[in-house]
């Protein structure tokens, strides 16, 4: 699928780059059409500057145009701050005169939650996809171009001096020029880029980031995004992102169902459910983090960090109290302290003499501020199973001289926590005007270096296994795919589900689908005693609560009394439930209960779920999720994210299950959930038995749901 052209990327070059710029609704009189003006104007020498506004002959000392129309030359950008109600008419205007691109300050669409106002803001989206005038916006604080200083901005700050590789896309225009501009000046974090999306009718975060992707000055892509209007889209762009190292970091709002509802009042966003986002930004390498501080500290980090050589950290500090902090924020983070070496511990002893602590982490007391801080340092730094040493100090003597010259000598990674002021103007601004990354509490330290590692775990597994993608449907499948496109009820039967996963590879029990007692009898025979009971319906969803189960039945007897029983139950509980029969079924032995399923997320799409079985399931809630298709990789990695997976291993004597049959089974019903995005609503494989170590998988029960999308469906049994 394309998400982007070559035209469209072009269009957003000129919103960013721009040679000239026309303020529609520019005012000498404050409000938001001064202030865009009034911040343009701030680069005139470099950029052509043209007001439009009927009403004046000049503005601020340059002259005014009444339209767009009028203007001597096709301005590259167009900022338009005029009453909603107007803003068509300008882009339609805008485009005839042949304007790159726009950015709509103007609010009023669909953030006022009234339909006539929604309406006119897809008119207005849809008139810039199809004229090709890409739009930001709109309900938005316009954007920056930080490293060449052009600020097309409705907000009041423009701060020069801060370039760098982080490109900021928020939807929220305030929280971009305001908590986020204002701490990275405080911190030094550079930025190439600020965009504000708004409303996001044409360009969303995703158009920003993959035109990010091509910007050679820009190493690290940060976000705050409220809602994504296309989940594939984005996907497609992390993909891309992790293909070609580029990290983005994420502040996704609806963590709470509160938070939820604010997202949806402010900017229209639809929000899906917030652990299955956590799962897919796992999956695709997207950093999530929590506010603003988190957000540009790790992007720092990850700006100015190689991809570490080793996982362990060293931490050395002048204070036993802040190291060993700052190593148990790091245990808690699963971030390895390995002990010192002889060697090391020998180096440093000499150093210290009878003061301080030479260990990991260590404590060099005031030897942090001496000449032979940096003998300290290399020893720790050298140790081979380290990849990052951590200073957590407050840069006396020379000590921030010895830590950048280290960092710029040594292919290891240096991060720097600061003990001190944060007003510091003396050894924190120099660390900062190196580029070392800096943090200010060892949770936030520890929580960027796991990130750090997580990120190029990731990425090195995901290049290693190449683009995800669901194969073709075989030749079985698609006739699997057109006899469920006619599907006219929203359930099938187990008998019918399990039909489905055969095809796809997914193996159930042995079974036999009995029409009376009798018949439900010489199955049993045929397939040998003990064997279950289950009533076969579509009507009936949960067999076990319509009292419709029979399980480890071992005579002929109690097999057609546990027939007729099934029945009556089964109609007291569903009078009018359509019923093919009773499955009579092999009672599966040895073997471990895990559950696999496959949801619909109106946003994300297919998600698969794996999880303990019985109980633990629901008790502990021990599943794990995934954005459908995955790799091998990735099925092994579900496997051993849930806590139920040491049953898996082999536990208290018990042989270990087949692991890799159950890798292979969730690749299956991942590539399954692809081939029937739009068809399904739901699968549920509960229980899927996992037998011994080359003995497979089998579904003993299984659950499809139907979308309501779908068409007709007479029967799979007919």
């Amino acid at each position: 699928m394309v998400f982007w052209t070559e035209e469209q990327l072009r269009s957003i070059d000129r919103m960013l780059n721009p040679r000239s710029i026309a303020v529609v609704g520019a005012s000498p009189k404050g409000g938001y059409g001064a202030r865009l003006l009034n911040a343009v104007l701030k680069c005139k020498q470099r950029v052509r500057i043209y007001p439009v506004n009927p009403n004046y002959t000049e503005i601020a000392g340059v002259k005014s145009y009444p339209g767009v129309s009028e203007l001597p030359e096709a301005p590259d950008l167009v900022g338009i701050v005029v009453p909603y109600h107007r803003v068509l008419d300008v882009l339609q205007e805008s485009h005839r005169k042949g304007a790159g691109a726009a950015v709509v300050i103007s609010a009023g669409f669909a953030e006022r939650g009234v339909a006539a106002r929604l309406e006119l803001q897809h008119k207005v989206g849809a008139f810039a996809r199809a004229s090709g005038l890409r739009m930001a916006g709109p309900n938005c604080l316009g954007l920056a171009n930080v490293k060449d200083d052009i600020w097309a901005t409705a907000s009041s700050r423009t701060l020069g001096g801060l370039t760098g590789p982080i490109g900021l896309v928020c939807q929220s225009g305030a929280t971009a020029f305001g908590p986020f501009l204002l701490r990275a000046v405080d911190a030094g974090i550079g930025l190439s880029y600020i965009v504000s999306t708004g409303n996001e009718t044409d360009l969303d975060f995703a158009d920003f980031a993959r035109y990010l992707l091509d910007d050679p000055d820009t190493r690290v892509i940060a976000g705050f995004v409220e809602g994504f209007k296309d989940v594939k889209k984005f996907l497609a762009v992390a993909e891309m992102a992790l293909e070609r190292a580029k990290p983005i970091v994420l502040i996704k709002i609806g963590r709470s169902e509160s938070g939820a509802r604010a997202a949806q009042s402010h900017t229209a966003a639809l929000t899906g459910a917030d652990a299955l986002y956590d799962a897919v930004f796992e999956q695709y390498g997207v950093i999530r983090v929590q506010d603003y501080d988190d957000l540009l500290e790790t992007a720092q980090l990850l700006a100015h960090q190689r991809a570490p050589k080793k996982p362990g950290v060293a931490v050395v500090s002048h204070s036993g109290g802040i190291s060993s902090l700052t190593a148990d924020m790091c245990g808690l983070a699963g971030l390895q302290l390995p002990p010192l070496s002889d060697q090391a511990r020998e180096g440093i002893n000499s150093i210290v003499k009878e003061f301080g602590w030479a260990a990991n982490p260590a404590d060099v007391t005031g030897f942090s501020r001496s000449d032979s801080f940096p003998q300290i340092m290399q020893h720790m730094i050298d140790e081979p199973e380290v990849g990052t040493l951590v200073v957590a100090s407050a840069g006396a003597g020379n000590q921030v001289d010895q830590v950048i010259e280290l960092r710029d000598r040594s292919d290891k990674n240096v991060a720097y926590f600061w003990t001190a002021s944060r007003g510091d103007q003396g050894a924190l601004a120099k660390l900062k005007g190196a580029n070392v990354p800096i943090f200010y509490t060892p949770a936030k330290l520890a929580a960027g270096l796991r990130s750090l590692l997580d990120y190029h775990a990731r990425r090195e597994q995901r290049v290693a296994a190449g683009p995800t993608r669901a194969p073709v449907p075989t030749p079985e499948q698609q006739q699997m795919i057109e006899r469920l496109r006619a599907l006219g009820r929203t359930a099938l039967s187990e008998s019918e589900s399990k039909q489905v996963l055969a095809a796809w590879g997914v193996g159930g029990t042995r079974e036999l689908l009995a029409k009376s007692a009798q018949a439900a009898v010489e199955a049993a025979k045929r397939l040998g005693y003990p064997v279950a009971l289950k009533v076969d319906s579509p009507d009936i969803a949960h067999k076990s609560e319509a009292g419709a189960v029979r399980l480890g039945l071992t005579s002929a007897q109690e097999v057609s009394k546990a027939y007729e029983e099934i029945l009556a139950s089964a109609l007291r509980h569903a009078p009018t439930a359509a019923i093919s029969g009773v499955l009579v079924q092999e009672m599966v032995a040895a073997a471990v209960e895990v559950i696999v399923g496959v949801s619909y997320d109106p946003q994300l799409g297919p998600m698969l779920l794996f999880g303990s079985g019985g109980v633990l399931v629901e008790v502990y809630d021990d599943v794990t999720h995934r954005h459908c298709p995955i790799t091998r990789a990735e099925a092994l990695e579900m496997v051993a994210a849930v806590k139920g997976s040491k049953l898996l291993r082999g536990f208290r004597g018990k042989p270990a299950a087949d692991i890799e049959a159950l890798a292979d089974t969730l690749v299956r019903v991942s590539h399954l959930a692809v081939h029937l995005d739009g068809m399904l609503a739901e699968l549920d494989i509960n229980p899927l038995m996992v037998l011994p170590a080359g003995r497979g998988v089998k579904a003993a029960d299984a659950l499809i749901v139907g979308s309501d999308r779908a068409n007709r469906l007479y029967s799979l049994n007919s």
